[in-house]
This record gives C-alpha cells, sequence and structure tokens, in this order.
C-alpha cells in the first residue's frame, strides 16, 4: 500500500474536522532559560505551508511536535513556548497553545479550536509514553491524542526528522486515524529517491562533522553509489590515522581504524574515489581565539603546537580542490560540516563547500541537521541549493537503506 497524500485528505473535505499533524518544531534556540527565543527558524518554515493548506481549507489543525531530549518529565528549557511564539509571527491564520500534551490544557483548547485555527500541544517528550519502548504505553498515549480529535478526525505526518523514531505521534497514532503523507515528508523521499535510485553522474557526496561512527552505515551504502566522497570536518583524522599519519591531540577514534581502513579498500574495489584533505588549518587549542596555522595533512605535528595541536578545518588548498570536485558532479549530496564553523577561524572549509554548491548546476542536497544550521549561520539562502534537509539522522538512515517506522506506518 502505498501512503496517502495529503491532497486526498484535502480533497475528502477537512472544513470542521479536527486535524492531527506532526510537525517538526524542533529548533535550536538562544538566550537565558527565561528569555529563549529560536535561533533557527528553518524548521519552522518549512512546517508551515501544510499547517496553512489546512488551516486555510478550514480544518481545526492541533499540531504536535517535540523539542530536545526531556526525557519524559516537563523541563522549561526544551518548552516549545519559544517555537509557537515564531510560529505565530510567521503564520497568517490564530496560533494557540496548551500547556501540557493530552490535560486539561490541551482538551480545553482543543474543545475551543475554530475552522482554521491552529493549536499547538506542549513538548510531546514530555510525556514518557511518547518515547517508550513498551508497545502498550506508546498506543496508549498515541489514544490519548487521537481522541483530541472528536468523532472524524485524521492524522497528517509532516515531520521527516522524526519518521526514523518508533514513538506514539509518528508511529502508533496511524493506527488511530486515518493517516496521511504531509508535502515535506513526501518531497523529502522523493530527493532522498533520486540520491539513491537511480543519481545523475557524476555523484559526489561530501561528509563531515565530528565522528565517523555517526555515519558508518550511510559510508558503506554510498561507496556503492558514488564517484566520489570527499571528508571533512573531525572524522577526517580517523581517516588520516588509519592511514598511518599523527594527527596530534586532534579528533580521534581509534576503535574505527580498522573500519575505516575497510572502507578505504572497498573505495578502491568499487571505483570510488575517497577524497581527504590535503592541508589542515591546526589549532593552539579548542576556542574561537586560538591561534593556528596551515600544515599539511599528513604531517600535522609539524604545527608550531606540535602534539598538542587540534585540527579544527579542512585547509585553503582542500577547500578549493574540494569545490572543484563539487562543480563538475551533476549530483551533490552533503552532511556535516567541513570544520568547527561556529567559529570564524574556522569556518572557511564549510563555506567554500556550501559556496560551490550555490554555484552548481547539478542538483545540490544539503543534509538537514549541522549542514542546514552552518549554511544559514553563514548567510546562505536556502533558495541557492537545490533541497535543504529537515532531517539529519532521518536523512542518513534513509540513505543507509533503512526501513524508517513513520513511513512504514503510513503505508499499511
Amino acid at each position: 500500500m502505498t501512503a496517502r497524500a495529503l491532497d486526498e485528505l484535502l480533497a475528502e473535505g477537512v472544513r470542521g474536522r479536527t486535524v492531527l499533524v506532526r510537525s517538526d518544531l524542533n529548533v535550536p534556540l538562544e538566550g537565558e532559560e527565561s528569555s529563549l527565543s529560536v535561533a533557527d527558524d528553518g524548521r519552522i518554515r518549512a512546517s508551515l505551508p501544510v499547517l496553512e493548506k489546512l488551516a486555510s481549507a478550514g480544518a481545526r489543525v492541533i499540531v504536535m511536535a517535540h523539542l530536545g531530549r526531556p526525557k519524559g518529565e516537563p523541563q522549561e528549557k526544551y518548552s516549545l513556548r519559544p517555537a509557537v511564539v515564531r510560529l505565530k509571527e510567521l503564520a497568517p491564520f490564530t496560533v494557540r497553545f496548551a500547556e501540557d500534551t493530552v490535560g486539561e490544557s490541551a482538551k480545553q483548547l482543543a474543545q475551543e479550536l475554530q475552522d482554521g485555527e491552529a493549536l499547538v500541544l506542549q513538548n510531546l517528550r514530555f510525556d514518557a509514553r511518547e518515547t517508550s519502548k513498551a508497545d502498550s504505553e506508546r498506543q496508549e498515549f498515541a489514544a490519548e491524542l487521537a481522541a483530541l480529535t472528536g468523532s472524524n478526525g485524521a492524522y497528517v505526518d509532516d515531520a521527516f526528522g522524526a519518521v526514523h523514531r518508533k514513538h506514539a505521534s509518528v508511529f502508533d497514532i496511524a493506527e488511530r486515524l486515518p493517516a496521511y503523507q504531509g508535502d515535506l515528508v513526501r518531497t523529502e523521499v522523493e530527493v532522498l529517491n533520486r540520491l539513491t535510485e537511480a543519481p545523475q553522474r557524476p555523484y559526489v557526496v561530501v561528509l563531515g562533522g565530528s565522528k565517523v561512527s555517526d555515519k558508518l552505515a550511510v559510508i558503506e551504502n554510498l561507496l556503492r553509489r558514488a564517484d566520489a566522497i570527499l571528508v571533512g570536518g573531525g572524522m577526517v583524522f580517523t581517516f588520516l590515522a588509519a592511514q598511518g599519519h599523527k594527527v596530534a591531540s586532534s579528533l580521534l577514534e581509534e576503535d574505527q581504524l580498522d573500519t575505516v581502513r575497510g572502507y578505504l579498500a572497498k573505495a578502491k574495489e568499487n571505483g570510488c574515489d575517497f577524497i581527504l584533505p590535503t592541508d589542515i588549518v591546526v589549532a593552539e587549542k579548542f576556542a574561537a581565539d586560538a591561534a593556528h596555522e596551515v600544515v599539511p595533512a599528513h604531517d600535522i605535528e609539524s604545527s608550531s603546537f606540535g602534539d598538542a595541536g587540534i585540527g579544527l578545518d579542512i585547509g585553503p588548498d582542500s577547500a578549493e580542490a574540494f569545490a572543484q570536485r563539487i562543480h563538475s558532479a551533476n549530483t551533490v549530496f552533503w552532511n556535516g560540516p567541513m570544520g568547527v564553523f561556529e567559529f570564524p577561524a574556522f569556518a572557511n572549509g564549510t563555506r567554500a563547500v556550501a559556496k560551490a554548491l550555490t554555484g552548481s548546476d547539478g542538483f545540490t542536497v544539503v543534509g538537514g541537521g549541522d549542514s542546514a544550521a552552518a549554511v544559514r549561520t553563514l548567510g546562505f539562502d536556502d533558495n541557492a541549493f537545490g533541497h535543504i534537509s529537515t532531517g539529519g539522522g532521518a536523512s542518513l538512515e534513509y540513505l543507509e537503506g533503512k526501513s524508517l517506522p513513520g513511513l512504514t506506518a503510513l503505508d499499511r
């Protein structure tokens, strides 16, 4: 069975009906705990079109979402209130906020909801049943969420960033209500299918971030599909060490050295170029104002900081080489920054990759998470890329070839 699309629900008619929407409002916050605000509203903006479609069609929309990992109990620093404040600023319809998930506030406001209005429930993860390993507990919570919709409700999953989780609001709820796939989820699946099924070649993958262990399965899968894999970020030092180079005090996962050597060998067998940086920006310490210099990647300890040096970015020669490889590609997938982009002195590698993607004539995909945060932090326009994913972990698991619970639930 193929998932039913949002347009099918709209064609059935939603005026006067209550529609439960799983959105992704898991946004980064900034400021003091008493006055937190949204640091990057990308996911809120991405969630808005489906909510607006439903509201303008006369639906009474109840939005479910999570933020952070509060471990089953209310914590003010994980409240969805700042996200709702931003949603209210962006939305052309009335948005209300419940102080709980399925308690008295949620029940009362759900009953008072009018056609074309939206109600956002408090962080779902304030209730331990949302993420419970026990099917019965998740199903109980899903039943209480579904009850908020009354007798003729429906469910729309528009939170691609959560579809890899077997949670009550993602998996179990689809058994309680007629379930539909939101436009955001549908677009994400279509984009990722283009990367896995028949990518236009040359197909270049750019991987960064801190740890190799976070991307083991996706590397394994992409080795068989990509023409080239460019490696940067903290994970590069495990690759360099696997080739026999010393990496000073840079991030290193020694337990992954044999695995990485295996990947390098498999890449050759599959005709996939594994491209590592030729130069590294090494710092005296992990700090924004740290003294730093560029050294050859094969001789990191040649810096004036010796074996105390820490690699915090790919060097300028590597950034140029990566950009050239990106420009020659017809399909590019990028996941993970090239360095500590939060520190201006170590953001140049990440900036170079982002700029190369914006100048590419090929199909470019930024794989969510830190990569999406980086392009916005560095001032790039979302529209300059082919697609910016809203689901870092979900995107990677899809590319690994895993079955994602939120997607299988909609196919039932």
